[in-house]
């Protein structure tokens, strides 16, 4: 598979489970804007990451660039960006400027009762990075990873409030990228809630 992916999806969606699946068996390049925003070192990123309010948008245009411009021609994800109309058609630009189109942008479905547990029942392992959750993928000691025996921890944005807030930002500025993505041509959407990788591997070889 070779085509470049963009994932819109409501916070808990799926995204990064079904991303780290792709990197692993079909070796994509993963940009998620939120795993390189929580690496930066300042205060008011963190403070309106744990809100769940938007990152300034020059700050996320500059990490993507930078990203996008180093990939040499390998196939990459995009997740978590771009989250409004406005970075959307900035996107557009730059990936003009890179010679790099987006070939497919998959539209993940998955209910409402359904994302807050995920967002609720999440668990990281800060040793490894792998996500567990306490209602549908439990590890098999409790609190303890699978992978490497270290103590899981929840994210401080993982739960019922500031999920809220999230998703109605999604409501309000992500889901018009579908309709904008949908005149170019480029919308899948997939159940969000079974055998993801399955449905995803179908479109791009049917496409």
């Amino acid at each position: 598979m070779s085509k470049n992916i963009l994932f819109i999806a409501p916070p808990a969606g799926g995204k990064g489970t079904i991303c780290r699946v792709l990197v692993e068996k079909d070796n994509y390049v993963h940009i998620s804007t939120g795993e390189m925003l929580r690496d930066i070192e300042d205060e008011k990123i963190k403070r309106d990451l744990a809100n769940g309010n938007l990152i300034d948008d020059k700050i996320v245009i500059d990490l993507i660039t930078k990203k996008l411009s180093s990939l040499n021609g390998k196939p990459f994800i995009l997740d978590g960006f771009p989250r409004t109309l406005a970075q959307g058609i900035e996107l557009d630009k730059i990936l003009n400027e890179l010679n790099l189109t987006i070939d497919l942008v998959i539209d993940l479905k998955v209910s409402n009762d359904t994302l807050i547990k995920r967002i609720t029942g999440r668990l990281i392992c800060p040793h490894c990075n792998r996500t567990y959750n306490k209602f549908f993928m439990p590890p098999r000691v409790s609190g303890i990873c699978d992978v490497c025996n270290n103590n899981l921890i929840k994210r401080t944005d993982d739960n019922e409030e500031t999920f809220k807030v999230r998703y109605k930002t999604f409501i309000e500025e992500t889901f018009p990228l579908i309709d904008f993505y949908k005149s170019q041509g480029k919308v899948i959407s997939i159940d969000g809630e079974d055998n993801i990788y399955e449905h995803i591997v179908s479109v791009i070889n049917n496409d």
